[in-house]
């Protein structure tokens, strides 16, 4: 099987490929056994594309690493041509950013996969995993959405995945093709960029800074460990039906001020270190992912917990500074 992975330098397609690969610590008892033939990488390599991540396994001669845009209809038509597979992970995923500017999220997350799929559709790709976002349904006051409730997006950056979610399905629908779509709730774990909360705060407090608490610290969000999600998008990719879309959570939700508190125990220091800030614009205040579906068609189970999960986390950033150094002193405010 040959497998293309877009955004594989990012930081849940970085982890996907080291899964694939079998890099030392990537996998784990009950894996998937999905062993490619070859896997190439096509990535842009924007600010949060890094080949750093992929160090683990530069040297297996079963990768390819393609720099590139999704919306490069020539290079993309060239670089999916006798591939079985193509896993789509290439997106703009910072909320903030889409705020500040909406323009490349529709380029890349609408009009990149619209490119994609075409690509596909011509060379007959057997199966196409889109990797989308439960920000895509918007906020729920309680219970949980099923796979099959409506999308109601309130930023920019879920709004572009929304469209790309519907149109990958469009394309199963009007053509027939073998497309399937993940929504996960949000991930943490190692070799995630320095914008995202968890990263975010766990640098700044390693560093002796400071943290910002949007709002109230009260808006929920259910955490999934990287690593599991990839073990669910490995089983959409091996055994999920066609034109259905699978749901892969976590299972524990928390408040932001709870994942901070956590936060700052885990780095050995106090509230003094948290600054309240103004709430973001269009705050969605809970996510909530029904995972019954994947669990029951799939097999599907997180194994990772929170505790343990954030644990392993601050450790491998607390001894990978190296790795996030450099990107912090680099980066560009996203407003």
């Amino acid at each position: 099987m040959r497998i293309l992975v877009t955004g594989g330098a990012g930081f849940i397609g970085s982890e996907y490929v080291r899964m694939l690969l079998g890099a030392p610590g990537s996998t784990r008892p009950g894996d998937p056994p999905i062993e490619p033939a070859a896997v190439t990488v096509l990535d842009k390599l924007t600010y949060s594309g890094n080949l750093a991540n992929l160090a683990p396994v530069q040297d297996d001669p079963r990768l390819r690493f393609v720099p590139g845009d999704i919306c490069d209809a020539a290079l993309v038509d060239e670089v999916v041509a006798g591939h079985d597979v193509i896993v789509h992970f290439a997106a703009e995923s910072h909320v903030d950013r889409s705020i500040a500017g909406a323009a490349p999220f529709v380029t890349t997350n609408v009009l990149g996969t619209q490119t994609l799929l075409d690509a596909a559709l011509r060379h007959g790709t057997h199966r196409f995993v889109h990797v989308s976002t439960d920000e895509v349904y918007g906020s729920i006051a309680e219970g949980s959405w099923t796979e099959d409730w409506p999308l109601s997006p309130n930023s920019p950056y879920s709004s572009a995945k929304a469209g790309s979610d519907l149109l990958a399905l469009a394309y199963h629908r009007t053509h027939g093709m073998d497309v399937v779509v993940t929504r996960c709730s949000n991930n943490y774990g190692p070799y995630q960029y320095p914008e995202k909360v968890i990263p975010l705060f766990v640098t700044n407090l390693l560093d002796g800074g400071t943290v910002p608490l949007y709002g109230d610290g009260g808006n929920v969000r259910d955490w999934l460990h990287v690593h599991d999600h990839c073990v669910g998008i490995a089983l959409v990719q091996e055994k999920g039906r066609a034109g259905e879309v699978y749901h892969i959570g976590g299972g524990t939700e928390l408040t932001n001020k709870e994942l901070t508190a956590r936060l700052l125990d885990a780095c050995g220091v106090g509230w003094d270190r948290v600054v309240a800030v103004a709430d973001r614009k269009g705050h969605d205040r809970r996510y909530s992912v029904d995972i019954t579906k994947i669990s029951q068609e799939l097999g599907y189970a997180p194994s990772i917990d929170l505790e343990s999960g954030l644990a392993g986390t601050v450790r491998w950033y607390r001894d990978n500074r190296a790795w996030w150094q450099p990107l912090k002193a680099s980066s560009t405010p996203a407003s």
